[in-house]
């Protein structure tokens, strides 16, 4: 494995972080797919395994169940101090008022729920879940600066945004003197490289780790087009994600399997060593339902793609539509 800082932190992270929303009671919430928790527990203990001390996961994650089964297969399989611990927080965990969003009432609730569903006395990485446009952008960061000085999380971060929000946002923690976002969570891969931009850039320029979140475009990329699986049938996210571009991903899907024949490997490998060779990326976000899933994470650390291949896995790409930011 290989351990890289966050950002200009000085936090050493795997290079593959484990995302969690695979692990969640299945009936609750909205992600059916998920796996048990007697399911689980094997996962992440073969990521730590392999050296993996990443793992990221968010409050909203069937229904608060996934930080539950986290935290306990981590408390089981390892010490405190040697994980690095990511949870999020903005999406609605309750009806009624309050129930959601990034005010302050809000993040106060949410992490002190997120601490104990966890287990744990801190998260090291806290990551607001998308922009709320109900809240004053002022009040959302200067509660999470008040969770970082209570000691409940050492670092702070931000996903899917306009860049324009991200630049507004590190400028008001500079100028407040509040803590800086650390890393950005962002939607990236072959399929989707909108990002590649204004936000990739801005973090190159302002020493912000990225750590995008599905690199395989939820398995689209891992996959011949016409095959299928469960969670494809059931997610409909990955519906709204990539049904508009259909056509255009398609050529790419068939280039990353044309490239991984002629290596010998599988497909989830070379779609995962393209965006291990983008900069800035810090560490992708990798889900795992099958045990192969993290045994190509891993390997995909060994690939280094060729400037022809790069080019060629690039080549079919159009500009998509912008998406993944609520």
């Amino acid at each position: 494995m290989e351990y890289v800082r966050l950002g200009n932190t000085g936090l050493q992270v795997s290079r593959i972080c484990l995302g969690c929303m695979s692990f969640g009671v299945p009936d609750r919430g909205g992600h059916h797919w998920s796996l048990t928790e007697e399911d689980s527990r094997p996962f992440i203990r073969k990521a730590l395994d392999l050296g993996i001390n990443f793992f990221d996961t968010a409050n909203v994650y069937s229904d608060g169940t996934s930080e539950e089964i986290v935290g306990r297969a981590l408390k089981d399989f390892t010490r405190r101090d040697d994980v690095v611990i990511a949870t999020k927080v903005r999406n609605r965990m309750r009806p009624g008022p309050n129930g959601s969003g990034l005010s302050r009432k809000a993040i106060m609730t949410e992490i002190d729920h997120s601490l104990r569903r966890l287990g744990v006395d801190y998260v090291d990485l806290y990551q607001i879940h998308r922009w709320d446009y109900e809240t004053p952008i002022e009040e959302t960061l200067e509660a999470l600066n008040d969770v970082v000085k209570a000691g409940k999380a050492r670092y702070i971060g931000a996903s899917s945004m306009y860049a324009w929000q991200f630049m507004r946002s590190l400028a008001i923690q500079e100028r407040r003197g509040w803590s800086r976002f650390v890393s950005m969570q962002n939607y990236l891969n072959l399929l989707y490289r909108e990002e590649e931009r204004e936000m990739l850039p801005l973090c190159a320029d302002q020493g912000i780790g990225v750590i995008p979140w599905s690199p395989l475009a939820r398995g689209r990329l891992t996959r011949a087009w016409e095959e299928t699986t469960n969670r494809a049938e059931l997610d409909p996210f990955a519906r709204e994600l990539y049904g508009a571009m259909a056509e255009a991903d398609r050529e790419v899907v068939r280039r990353v399997g044309e490239t991984a024949a002629q290596r010998g490997v599988p497909m989830a490998q070379i779609a995962l060593a393209w965006v291990l060779q983008k900069s800035p990326v810090t560490a992708p976000i990798v889900g795992a339902t099958k045990p192969r899933h993290i045994d190509d994470a891993v390997a995909a650390l060994g690939i280094q793609l060729a400037p022809d291949e790069l080019a060629r896995l690039e080549e079919p790409y159009v500009p998509h539509p912008v998406l993944g930011f609520h």
